[in-house]
């Protein structure tokens, strides 16, 4: 399903790295990517504008042209001197490049990012060009204020971005079809990508002598050890044993892994003994993993503040060095834990496969697609391609014959892919990018093999292995080096068939539309307050809830298109 069960538009990030993060950190703009930046990729903003015309894919408009748009965007952002959001590599490429001449409406903060969107969409003045998330794209189409880009994608979309669009297969394209209609642009990431693993500091566990986890139970002993025994040594009772955040998901200190250890698994459909797509939010199998984080919190092994602190002011227990444990996703070294290695050279998190409450293995989710926003374009905007020309400028940049991602990628530790508002990132990526690499590592290819993107993380990773220093190229290493990365644990998952599929891959059903956000919020309020304390009882009544205030009707929908599927 498109729409995941929390909502993903934090980042972050984050679905990093793409890499990255990402960045786990703000969601909203698609997942983190791996590009890095060379020394001397300063110097340099944009290329010469290119020697074609404006009817092509990267063809330059003259006279320039204006658009409107609007932006979310994270309080962790990062600027060079002078940039901000509305002037940076990206705006400046935009306009050199392809004449475009970008201008945001509004700006929002990510805490107030759904709530404006929804209020712009509610009022129906929308800019010309906006990211909106599935249930929000057919909203617009049922209103008829957007326009069908079947033609503009076919005309204007680059072979590069239509190759990248289509590598996990036609879904991504479909996804963004309303009664045939290219409505929107899917802004697809990788769905292997999505894959939760455990981020533990190991200097925490060697000075504690703890084991590395093998099941649920040493996972919850580590998160009493490092409430109650001092890891940090200041001897103050100042450390927290698990990080999570009000909005439960979002790709660090996130909830799904630990639900997975319960097998138990929240946003996604599976299938039930008969056959059936069921929910994995409203499953008996949450019930235990309710409880048992229940007791945490209970023991204080948990903030007791959690239900009212984002993701961004979660991630400041791990970089005040008070933390030592999460669940997350394979980007987390490059946001937030590097600011802890940074605030802390001794700092060493390791990423470790998720674990089991017993002897059956614990499996982790692997999108079919992965699509958490879609580009949409205002009825009557005078050149609705140009917002498929900026997904071309992105890709060319990113893995194009002259890619610069050490300019619009990551410049001296600064993501500046996240100024670029609409995204699109290959399937495969960042896998790939790992296997080439480690082989050059393990000197069994040569440099010469890698692209120049691979390059540079190689060199980052070579850089922290010879010195020690840079938080950065730590976090690289720690995603995209050969021992230990988080991509070794997630071709572990793949070798021992740890992924577990969402088996809705369909549309936003119509009930879905109408009733997504006012089912997610009575999801979001049963959880915290079980957590809290409250009676798991709680839960019976939240899942009888959530099916007659549409969740029954949404699960009739989903099996139709199961049916039909198969």
């Amino acid at each position: 399903m498109r729409k995941s069960w929390l909502n993903a538009a934090v980042i972050i990030v984050f679905m990093l790295v793409l890499t990255a993060c990402t960045s786990a950190k703000e969601n909203e703009q698609g997942s983190p990517p791996s590009g890095v930046s060379s020394p001397d990729s300063t110097a340099k903003s944009s290329a010469d504008p290119p020697d074609q015309t404006a009817d092509d894919p990267l063809g330059k408009y003259d006279p320039p042209i204006e658009i409107t748009s609007v932006r979310v965007v994270s309080s962790a952002y990062k600027y060079a001197d002078g940039d901000d959001i509305s002037n940076n590599v990206w705006t400046r490429a935009y306009e050199n490049e392809l004449g475009i001449k970008l201008k945001y409406n509004w700006v929002v903060n990510s805490d107030q990012g759904a709530q404006k969107t929804n209020l712009t969409i509610s009022s129906g003045d929308i800019p010309q060009f906006m990211t909106v998330n599935a249930t929000q794209m057919e909203q617009l189409a049922e209103a008829g204020l957007i326009m069908d880009l079947t033609d503009a994608y076919e005309k204007y979309a680059s072979p590069l971005t239509k190759k990248i669009m289509t590598q996990d297969g036609t879904r991504a394209l479909e996804s963004a079809k309303i009664d045939g209609k290219l409505m929107g642009i899917p802004a697809a990431t990788s769905s292997i990508d999505n894959a939760q693993m455990l981020w533990i500091r190991t200097d925490w566990l060697e000075k504690l002598n703890l084991p590395v986890p093998q099941t649920m139970d040493d996972v919850l002993k580590i998160a009493e050890a490092f409430t109650l025994q001092d890891p940090d040594g200041n001897n103050q009772d100042d450390t927290i044993g698990l990080v999570i955040h009000k909005d439960l998901t979002a790709g660090v200190a996130d909830l799904e892994g630990f639900f997975n250890g319960y097998h138990a698994y929240p946003s996604i459909w599976i299938k039930d003994e008969s056959g059936q797509l069921v929910y994995g939010n409203i499953q008996p199998e949450m019930k235990p993993a309710l409880l048992k984080l229940q007791e945490l919190y209970k023991a204080g092994y948990i903030d007791k503040e959690f239900g009212v602190k984002d993701v961004v002011k979660a991630s400041e227990w791990m970089a005040s060095g008070k933390a030592g444990l999460i669940f997350g996703t394979m980007s987390n070294s490059l946001w937030p834990l590097n600011e802890s290695k940074s605030n802390d050279p001794n700092a060493d998190w390791n990423p470790y496969p998720i674990v089991s409450i017993d002897e059956k293995p614990a499996l982790t989710k692997q999108l079919g697609f992965a699509v958490n926003n879609y580009l949409v374009v205002k009825k009557g905007t005078p050149h609705p391609e140009a917002g498929i020309k900026m997904v071309n400028l992105y890709v060319e940049k990113g893995w194009g014959e002259k890619a610069e991602p050490g300019v619009y990628f990551v410049n001296n530790g600064i993501e500046t892919f996240k100024y670029a508002p609409f995204t699109l990132w290959p399937y495969r990526k960042n896998m790939d990018q790992h296997i080439n690499i480690a082989k050059v590592l393990q000197g069994q290819a040569e440099v010469s093999s890698l692209n120049a993107e691979d390059v540079d993380i190689f060199e980052r990773i070579k850089t922290y292995r010879e010195t020690g220093k840079d938080a950065s190229n730590w976090g690289y290493d720690r995603v995209f080096g050969d021992k230990g990365s988080s991509y070794e644990i997630i071709s572990n998952y793949i070798a021992n068939n740890q992924l577990i599929r969402n088996e809705f891959a369909g549309n936003s059903t119509k009930t879905w539309i109408e009733k997504s956000e006012s089912l997610k919020t009575l999801e979001q309020e049963a959880i915290t307050r079980i957590i809290m304390g409250a009676s798991i009882d709680e839960f019976d009544t939240f899942v009888d809830n959530w099916m007659k205030l549409g969740g029954s009707e949404i699960t009739k929908e989903v099996n139709e298109w199961y049916s039909n599927e198969n």
